[in-house]
């Protein structure tokens, strides 16, 4: 049995592997982070990129106990250093002492048959003026170099340069791919995680301008009590990241850096979405940062719980085909005008069909939807947690019929939570639910998720079936922080 909201029968679960991989079908997921069985690639050092070379995927290291796997060391290739900027040095300059009116003397003086020296005053003199010369001549060069900004990539400051859009943002039709990509790439990070049980990377996106980012919570939740988190921005250039608040649930996560220049992304409707509307996925897979794929919406409201047990996560997805892998999760899937429609978090894959215990891209992708990032990620940023509503049963989880049943009464624990949103509304142990604001319900975990995606507060509508009869009840979420 489990209740709606977070319990579940532990019978029923899967038994872990000892790598915290997890095999699924393509009803269920996988998390990715950082690039499974490949040397996780940096971005490229200025002023010349490196080559990029390809390998195999070792597992994944990023996540709670549902995404842990072996840590990638330095000697595997991790570079764990800053960004390496450079100085240019300045050009070599000489200062020259004329004397304007030597030429015109020459010419009406006539030169002695003998030709003196200037004498120890002179030479004394002349060598004091060329070094004031010289002197000021290079504080006036210093301050010149000093004030201008043409030495690209160097970092004089403590926070270093925003990034640009691309030259697509100006030479595409704008609406177009290449338009929207070099626009949307520079407020797309990647997130470097360093923790006891090891090291990885995953994707993020600029929030607002004060320095918030969103990524997943399988990210970054390695770090949570003891570790580093850094955010490289599309320019190479680096800095530290703090938790502000995640959660479990809806596998979200929200950092803060010390930056408020950083662009924001804008926030659209995934209510608005329908299957087939063309999508852009934007992340940083294999380690590969500001990576773009295209594809389409395939689907909608497809129930997703990657994780396990306690760290399970329950997802009312957006599927896609755009090409999502290990590296990707915490980054924006956009719409055609730009806008984060969804937050791509876990990719299907057939069991047995993986190298080194994940699997790459087969079309079928998962992102969390904007509607829920919108609710959940304001609750993190104001109070550093999230809630979740909930109705109140235990729900039946050998139950085999047609839609979902509530468990009967065991023991000292109800099924039906005296005074919950079901109580209220009527409902009673041995009840099945077979629709939830219209959409037929098949199994425990999708009624969960159709019940997290909406908000504390809201009322919704459950087609219920008692002793042969079909009715509809009303009732109000509840709220709980688990």
């Amino acid at each position: 049995m489990t209740e709606d909201s977070a319990r579940h029968d532990e019978a029923e679960q899967p038994p872990v592997d000892p790598d915290h991989t997890q095999e699924v079908d393509l009803s269920r997921t996988q998390e990715f982070g950082p690039p499974p069985g490949q040397t996780p690639l940096l971005p490229p050092q200025e002023p010349t990129p490196e080559p990029v070379r390809a390998a195999a995927w070792p597992d994944h290291p990023l996540a709670a106990p549902a995404y842990a796997a072996p840590s990638h060391s330095d000697s595997q290739g991790w570079n764990t250093g800053g960004h390496a900027g450079y100085a240019p040095q300045a050009p070599e300059h000489t200062a020259y002492a004329t004397n304007p009116y030597a030429a015109s003397a020459a010419s009406s003086v006539r030169a002695p048959l003998a030709k003196r020296g200037p004498g120890w005053f002179g030479v004394f003199l002349i060598a004091g003026l060329a070094a004031l010369l010289a002197g000021l001549g290079g504080g006036l060069l210093g301050g010149w170099l000093g004030s201008s900004d043409r030495f690209d990539g160097f970092d004089s400051g403590s926070t270093g340069p925003t990034p640009e859009p691309g030259p697509g943002a100006t030479t595409r039709p704008e609406g177009s791919v290449a338009s929207i990509a070099a626009k949307a790439t520079p407020s797309v990070v990647t997130i470097r995680v360093e923790a006891a049980d090891g090291d990885g990377t995953g994707s993020g996106w600029v929030l607002d301008d004060k320095g918030h980012i969103v990524t997943n919570n399988h990210v970054v939740s390695s770090a949570a009590t003891k570790g580093k988190i850094t955010v490289v921005l599309t320019n190479g250039k680096q800095t530290s990241a703090t938790i502000v608040g995640r959660d479990v649930s809806y596998d979200l996560a929200v950092l803060k850096v010390d930056r408020t220049d950083l662009a924001p992304l804008p926030l659209g409707d995934s209510n608005a979405v329908v299957v087939g509307d063309p999508v852009i996925a934007v992340g940083a897979p294999l380690g590969l940062e500001s990576t773009v794929t295209t594809g389409i919406v395939s689907a909608l409201n497809r129930p997703v719980t990657p994780g396990e047990a306690d760290d399970q996560s329950f997802i009312n997805a957006i599927q896609t085909d755009a090409a999502i892998n290990p590296g990707n999760s915490g980054g924006p899937l956009l719409d055609m005008q730009g806008r984060v429609i969804g937050i791509n978090s876990a990719i299907a894959r057939v069991a047995g069909n993986a190298i080194g215990g994940q699997s790459g891209n087969i079309g079928v992708g998962f992102a969390i939807p904007s509607a829920q990032v919108k609710i959940t990620v304001d609750q993190l940023i104001r109070t550093g947690k999230a809630e979740h509503p909930i109705i109140g049963v235990l729900l039946d989880r050998e139950y085999q019929g047609e839609g979902v049943r509530i468990a009967t009464d065991s023991g000292d624990t109800p099924a039906v939570t005296p005074d919950g949103p079901a109580a209220k509304a009527g409902l009673k142990a041995g009840d099945v639910i077979t629709a939830f604001e219209g959409r037929p319900m098949v199994d425990p975990d999708a009624l969960v998720v159709a019940i997290r995606s909406k908000a504390v507060g809201s009322t919704v509508t459950l087609t219920v079936l008692r002793d042969g009869k079909s009715r509809d009840v009303k009732m109000v979420l509840q709220g709980r922080s688990d």
